[in-house]
C-alpha cells in the first residue's frame, strides 16, 4: 500500500490499493486536523452514480463534508469503487451482464476497511453509506459486525414489495452513459410544486464541470456522459422486486437513517420497513426537510452534516 501526498494545500492523501489481478481502488483520505482528537475512522461508501471526490470530499464555498466530520475526530476516507473516479474500470460489453453489482461492491469494501483498520491501529470504523451504496454498507455491517462500531444509512435503497405494472427499465448492457441533464433532473424531480429549488444553480454547474471531468473519455459523446457501470441500476430493481440482497436482522451497530424528506427513493415506509427489521438496538430516522435524495449537495446539506456529527459524537467513543 503506497502513500502518496496531494497538493499540499489540501490536507489529502491518496492510497493506491491494488492486488494482483483485481480492480485498482483510489482509496483518498481527508487527514484529521488540528483541532481534531483523532479518535476514530469513518469510511464514505458512494452511491450508483458519482463517487468520493463529488460527494464526501467536493467543496462548497471552501468547505466539504469530509471538513464537517474532521471537526469531532474522525478521519474520513473515501474511496471510489471499481468504474468510478480514480480507480480502473471494468471491461465495457453491449451484452454483458451488469457490472460492479453488489456482491462485488462489498468484497472492495471488505479490502478498503482491511487497509484503514490496519493503518490506523485495527480500531473498528463508521461506515456512511449513500443510496446504493447504503445496501453495499449494511451488507458489510451485517457480515463483519466486528469490523463496524457505528453505521449511517443516508438515502438507502430499501427492498420493497413488487407492485402492479410494468418491471424497472434496465441498461441492457454492463454499463450506461449519465448525462450532466440526467444528474440535474435528480436534484428537481423530488421538489414539490411551488417550493424552492434546492441548489444554487451556479453550484450545480461547477459541481458539474468536474463530474464530467471524472471520465475521459465524456467528451467524446454527444451530449457528453459518464460511463457508469449498470450494476447498482440491476441491483436496485431487485430490492425493488422484492429480492433481498442482504440480511438487516444481521446488523447489530448503532444506526442512523437520514434522508431528505421529499425523497421519493428513501420514503417514510422504506425507513420504517428497513429499521424494523433491524437488530441494532439503537437506531434512528431522521429525515431532514425541504432535501430530496442528493441532500449533501442541496442547500440542506447544513442540517445533513450537523445531524450525521451528532450521531457520530455519541457512538464513536
Amino acid at each position: 500500500m503506497k502513500v502518496i501526498q496531494q497538493d499540499s494545500t489540501v490536507p489529502r492523501e491518496a492510497i493506491q490499493l491494488a492486488e494482483p489481478g483485481q480492480p485498482t481502488l483510489a482509496l483518498q483520505v481527508q487527514r484529521v486536523t488540528a483541532e481534531a482528537t483523532g479518535h476514530g475512522d469513518m469510511i464514505y461508501v458512494h452511491g450508483a452514480t458519482f463517487g468520493a471526490d463529488l460527494s464526501i470530499f467536493y467543496r462548497f464555498d471552501g468547505r466539504s463534508w469530509a471538513d464537517e466530520i474532521n471537526q469531532i475526530g474522525l478521519s474520513v476516507w473515501g474511496f471510489d469503487f471499481a468504474g468510478y473516479g480514480a480507480s480502473d474500470r471494468y471491461a465495457q460489453s453491449d451484452d454483458g451482464p451488469p457490472s460492479g453489482r453488489l456482491q462485488d461492491a462489498a468484497a472492495q469494501l471488505r479490502r478498503v476497511v482491511a487497509a484503514v483498520r490496519a493503518q490506523s491501529g485495527d480500531r473498528p470504523v463508521a461506515l456512511i453509506g449513500h443510496s446504493w451504496g447504503g445496501s453495499v454498507a449494511a451488507h458489510y455491517a451485517g457480515i463483519c459486525p466486528q469490523d463496524v462500531q457505528a453505521l449511517v444509512l443516508f438515502a438507502p435503497i430499501v427492498r420493497r414489495e413488487p407492485v402492479a405494472g410494468p418491471a424497472p427499465v434496465l441498461p441492457p448492457s454492463s454499463h450506461y452513459p449519465v448525462t450532466l441533464l440526467g444528474q440535474y433532473r435528480r436534484f428537481i424531480e423530488d421538489v414539490p410544486r411551488g417550493q424552492p429549488q434546492v441548489l444554487d444553480e451556479a453550484q450545480f454547474l461547477a459541481w458539474g464541470a468536474r463530474y464530467l471531468a471524472s471520465d475521459a473519455t465524456s467528451a467524446r459523446r454527444a451530449p457528453p456522459s459518464v460511463i457508469t457501470p449498470s450494476g447498482p441500476l440491476a441491483d436496485i430493481g431487485a430490492l425493488w422486486s422484492g429480492q433481498a440482497l442482504y440480511d438487516p436482522g444481521r446488523i447489530m451497530a448503532p444506526t442512523l437513517l437520514v434522508r431528505g424528506a421529499w425523497d421519493a427513493l428513501c420514503t417514510d415506509a422504506d425507513a420504517d420497513q428497513l429499521l424494523g427489521v433491524m437488530a441494532s438496538r439503537h437506531k434512528l430516522d431522521a429525515p431532514i426537510e425541504r432535501g430530496t435524495h442528493l441532500l449533501h449537495l442541496e442547500s440542506q446539506r447544513p442540517a445533513l452534516y450537523a445531524r450525521v456529527n451528532l450521531f457520530l459524537q455519541g457512538v464513536m467513543k
